[in-house]
């Protein structure tokens, strides 16, 4: 089975635009810590970046 973090990535990769984090929790329907705890460990490892304040995309597509 897939990490959060993994569901979090693919569900960021795959949109056309940048998502924030209640958009990611919607499309995914992990419940909203788990979601906020997968966005900072992306954050910390560079794996998404924020062209947007609070819009979030992959940094590798």
């Amino acid at each position: 089975m897939m990490s959060v973090k993994e569901q979090v990535l693919d569900i960021i990769k795959a949109s056309a635009a940048p998502l924030s984090a209640g958009e990611v929790e919607k499309l995914s329907g992990l419940e909203r810590k788990a979601v906020d705890k997968a966005f900072t460990e992306l954050k910390k490892e560079n794996a998404i970046v924020s062209s947007v304040r609070c819009k979030w995309e992959a940094a590798v597509k």
